[in-house]
């Protein structure tokens, strides 16, 4: 048994914990520095029969809270980190990861009798999957518990997602903050300048600080600025040893570091926070195929999370590297990382724990990426043991292919243990660097194509950043690239990478020799192309007609760009996705139908023989019978208006729009509604200037109206402007030809 006031003592938790349910699950919502981490994981341990598995986000946090617990309770805490664990008794501190890889080993978690999942609210993608487990595993296992433990007010929930569980929640006891806001220049480009700034401002400080940037990079550059003062990187690529002299220590100093520190973690001796406002977040880039990391602003909850480092143990100054205009722009929360980030890895552990479309997550994945990530995964022959492998699957596929002469260069590029990584696959002999990259990441094998600029094989243009000199990556003529990220400006930089041999890298993509064709001018022009996925190797001219063109064409890539479509053919085009938008089947998805080209057979071999084909016919015959006979009634060419004339709609954007004189509505006092829109009017002047956008013409003519009216009368005095709209002749015509 845990004595809990001893352990508590001075932590505000230890006045709720005796109100702990003893049974079921629970949302343990309490703020940062209130002691739950602490606490809780031992008041659990006192009310089961077997171990309590507790997990925190990150490394440091997990091997910080097992030692705080051990030094507090006197009794050996265990826990257990990608390449670094320790044995203990009752409790143990784990990361999402190592426990995902635990469920799949041991699907019933023997001998464990409860989980807390530490830090719910940061919606890390493994931690979503742990609680999605979990509870799953608690459908099987009467006897086995779920603890949510979240910082902050959306407890409501996680408490749904489980059943309703009870929350339990613990008043936040913090120390007065100051808090200040001094904008450095240059943060939104984040150059080097304005972390030269926040470091700036970091020297003078006359207590132990702690500064907050968004990655490993740009703790470097604000600890090279501190060169000469006793600052302390801290990071998560960081050795325990390392780590451990940043934290541990009672001098006075400064710490620099990611959001490693922003929870689960103390910093002991801060009084001073400050915050450079940007964090580095997973995104995938659908359009481009790819995934990486983005500095973005951070959200309002985590810059109110880093200004509670400083009130830990004390009053504490909190400086803001922004202006309180940006604050208030800031997100409120935190973007789930399932909505955002790369899902090979998550999918990977889904479909080996058989996770049905019921499985419990806060917030589905996105269908696209879903997809993708299962494309991956095929063409990675992706199977349990790569799911139980310490390391990502592209990393894991590259190692169990080339044995333990790889675990170097993963365990540099992926932050893993080379020693551990070699243990876990035959020794297949030594392996050249940008091999394994390449196997990883094929379709990130890039070539030169300018003095900074790479196409990879995926078809993106990314960069390689001066710093590349000092790495050794600049001119070589092929790459392979482990990390793209997307710069502020939302280009493609080339973070890491390997040189690699054209001969390597054309091994691992594959070459390919395809015709295309393309329409120059009326005529058909082919070209024989010899390429590595996007990367075109030779290009040669040669001649093609007949079904080759057809063929060539189908396949070009370009689907209805192919072809012209006049005003008629437009209009008809627009008025169907409308259509399919409003109504769904039967009606023709045009876009979608443009990717194979089987309906526009005959277009094409026009095309091939050098005409002109005519659009309009050919979107004809996707009309559905009998439907199309309402195709006037559902979304018309032209609109009746009170002049007596048809004006023609245009369906070009999101709703259908009529652009006409002012004068030739009056008497209009509803706008028509047409595949779930109302058509907006485009009213102009009689020289055709705008006047006034609406679609609602009632409330114009009693408002608004009487404004244009007094503006319009003395600049076109020859067409009628009548204070009384509603019951005045609609006409084009002048005063003098009524």
């Amino acid at each position: 048994m845990f004595d809990l006031a001893t352990i508590g003592r001075g932590l505000p938790v230890l006045e709720t914990i005796d109100s702990l349910p003893s049974e079921g699950h629970v949302v343990v919502q309490a703020p940062p520095g209130t002691g739950k981490t602490t606490l809780v994981p031992p008041a659990l341990a006192n009310q089961v029969h077997g171990t309590v598995l507790v997990t925190a986000p990150r490394r440091v946090a997990v091997r910080a809270a097992a030692n705080r617990l051990q030094e507090l309770s006197g009794q050996r805490i265990g826990y257990a980190v990608r390449g670094d664990s320790r044995k203990g008794h009752d409790v143990e501190f784990v990361t999402p990861g190592v426990l995902l890889r635990r469920l799949l080993r041991d699907p019933e978690l023997e001998g464990v009798a409860a989980v807390a999942i530490d830090e719910v609210h940061e919606r890390q993608l493994d931690t979503d999957l742990v609680l999605g487990m979990c509870l799953e595993l608690a459908q099987l296992r009467e006897d086995f518990r779920v603890i949510a433990m979240s910082a902050t007010v959306n407890a409501a929930r996680f408490s749904q997602l489980m059943g309703g569980a009870p929350i339990h929640t613990t008043e936040a006891v913090t120390y007065p903050l100051d808090i200040t806001y001094e904008p450095v220049p240059g943060r939104a480009a984040g150059d080097r300048e304005f972390y030269r700034g926040v470091a700036d401002i970091a020297a003078r400080q006359h207590e132990s600080t702690l500064v907050f940037v968004p990655g490993v990079r740009e703790v470097n550059l604000v600890c090279e600025a501190l060169a000469g003062h006793n600052a302390y990187p801290l990071h998560g690529r960081q050795t325990t040893h390392e780590q451990d002299a940043a934290l541990y220590t009672a001098e006075q100093r400064i710490v620099v570091a990611t959001s490693i520190a922003e929870s689960s973690l103390t910093v002991p001796g801060v009084r001073t926070v400050i915050d450079a406002g940007l964090s580095r977040v997973p995104k995938r880039d659908a359009q481009r195929g790819m995934s990486g990391l983005v500095t973005v602003s951070t959200s309002k909850s985590s810059a109110d999370q880093r200004a509670g480092r400083a009130g830990r143990e004390a009053p504490g100054t909190v400086i803001r590297c922004y202006s309180q205009d940006d604050y208030q722009h800031f997100s409120p929360h935190v973007t789930p990382e399932i909505l955002s980030a790369d899902l090979t890895q998550a999918a990977l552990f889904m479909d080996c724990w058989g996770a049905g479309p019921d499985f419990p997550l806060l917030d589905p994945p996105p269908a696209a990426a879903l997809a993708d990530a299962h494309r991956t995964l095929s063409s990675l022959h992706a199977t349990e043991e790569l799911a139980l492998l310490p390391t990502h699957p592209r990393w894991g596929a590259a190692l169990l292919q080339h044995g333990a002469g790889a675990a170097g260069t993963i365990a540099r590029l992926d932050d893993s243990d080379p020693k551990r990584l070699a243990r876990l696959v035959p020794n297949k002999g030594p392996v050249d660097p940008g091999v394994v990259v390449a196997t990883a990441f094929p379709e990130f094998v890039a070539k030169r194509v300018a003095e900074k600029d790479y196409l990879l094989a995926s078809g993106t243009r990314a960069r390689v950043l001066d710093s590349a000199d000092a790495r050794g990556l600049r001119g070589h003529e092929w790459l392979a690239v482990a990390e793209v990220s997307l710069s502020n400006a939302g280009n493609a930089i080339i973070r890491a990478a390997e040189p690699i041999t054209e001969q390597d890298a054309l091994d691992i993509v594959g070459v390919t020799e395809e015709t295309r064709a393309f329409l120059d001018g009326s005529k058909v022009r082919g070209v024989r192309v010899r390429a590595a996925g996007a990367i075109v190797l030779s290009e040669t001219p040669v001649k093609v007609s007949g079904d080759e063109a057809v063929e060539a064409l189908r396949n070009s890539g370009q689907g209805l760009g192919l072809f012209h479509f006049n005003e008629k053919a437009q209009n008809l085009r627009e008025r169907l996705r409308h259509l399919r938008a409003a109504y769904g089947e039967p009606w023709p998805d045009v876009e979608s139908n443009s990717a194979s080209l089987e309906w526009l057979e005959p277009e094409l071999r026009q095309l091939a023989e050098g005409q002109k084909p005519d659009m309009y016919p050919a979107l004809q015959r996707l009309l559905p019978w009998p439907e199309a006979s309402h195709l006037d009634e559902l979304a018309p060419e032209r609109l009746p208006v009170p002049s007596g004339r048809d004006a023609r709609i245009d369906w070009s954007g999101e709703r259908p729009v009529v652009s006409i004189k002012l004068q030739e509505c009056f008497g209009l006092a509803e706008s028509p509604e047409y595949c779930g829109h109302r058509v907006q009017f485009h009213l102009l002047s009689p020289a055709g200037r705008p006047l006034a956008v609406t679609d609602d013409l009632a409330s114009f003519w009693a408002g608004p109206y009487a404004g244009v009216r007094a503006d319009m009368r003395g600049r076109y005095p020859k067409h009628p402007w009548p204070e009384d709209p509603w019951n005045a002749v609609a006409t084009a015509k002048t005063k003098n030809r009524l």
